[in-house]
């Protein structure tokens, strides 16, 4: 007779797995497999039902839209130096996935949350006292709008909000989120002759409201997506070869800000 105190060792409705039996919240793999596409099942994993086709898309094309963006972003240039030093795909991936934090990865989090705040709020009449809150506690940025290269828009971002719309005119979402996104551009472009539009972690903090899920589950669902670029640069590299190779080619030193030498 198995031991009750270690059968509960570990509790979850997640997966059922025996001798001969696989079953994903109460799904067995083998009805799984074949006929659901691989973001349904992140959906089905998390949520524990599986999504409606149209929310299935929306959410695949939040997770397209995020794979990559070159070697100046830090979790790619990290998993291509990771490679140079030696070590396998796998290490190159976790040593890039474990920057993805609160600056580099983690505005779509942030923004949902903001979201959330303002949504309880009042929607997006609520937006301009709700900026003026997250500033004092915060500072000036506004996670989800702006970007260091894109300066006129990041070209993800309208096709994204392009598809929520969509999805909204068919009532399988609110559309509220949306609507509170666009008001905090309004806002932030209000009296300045140059607007701050909304970046690709903008976009996706949209659908992942849009689609219920929690502020945390938007990090990492976007670790997700850019392990698929990780992974791409990582492979890359290692078919390219090179060795040891940093941040900085070897004829450019960095600046040194101690006393000068004697």
């Amino acid at each position: 007779m198995t031991d009750p105190s270690v059968e509960d060792w570990w509790t979850t409705s997640i997966i059922r797995m025996e001798p001969g039996v696989i079953e994903f919240r109460d799904r067995p793999i083998e009805d799984l497999i074949g006929t659901v596409s691989f973001p349904q099942m992140i959906w089905l994993m998390l949520r524990g039902d599986l999504p409606t086709p149209g929310q299935a898309r929306l959410l695949e094309a939040a997770l397209v839209a995020s794979v990559d963006h070159g070697p100046q972003a830090p979790s790619i240039a990290i998993a291509r130096m990771a490679v140079t030093c030696g070590v396998g795909l796998n290490n190159a991936m976790a040593s890039a996935v474990n920057v993805l934090g609160d600056v580099h990865g983690g505005a779509g989090e942030q923004l949902v949350e903001l979201f959330g705040r303002i949504d309880r709020a009042g929607g997006p009449a609520a937006v301009p006292e709700a900026l003026k809150a997250h500033r004092a506690e915060h500072g000036k940025f506004v996670p989800g709008f702006g970007h260091r290269f894109h300066k006129d828009g990041d070209p993800r971002a309208p096709r994204l909000l392009g598809l929520v719309d969509d999805l909204a005119a068919q009532g399988e979402i609110s559309g509220r989120f949306a609507a509170i996104a666009r008001a905090i551009e309004a806002e932030l472009a209000r009296g300045k002759p140059r607007g701050v539009p909304m970046n690709i972690d903008g976009a996706t903090a949209v659908i992942f409201a849009e689609l219920g899920f929690a502020a945390p589950l938007a990090r990492g669902i976007f670790c997700l997506s850019r392990s698929v670029g990780i992974l791409a640069h990582a492979w890359e590299q290692s078919q390219q070869g090179g060795r040891n190779k940093g941040p900085m080619p070897p004829n450019y030193l960095w600046t040194y800000g101690g006393a000068p030498g004697a």
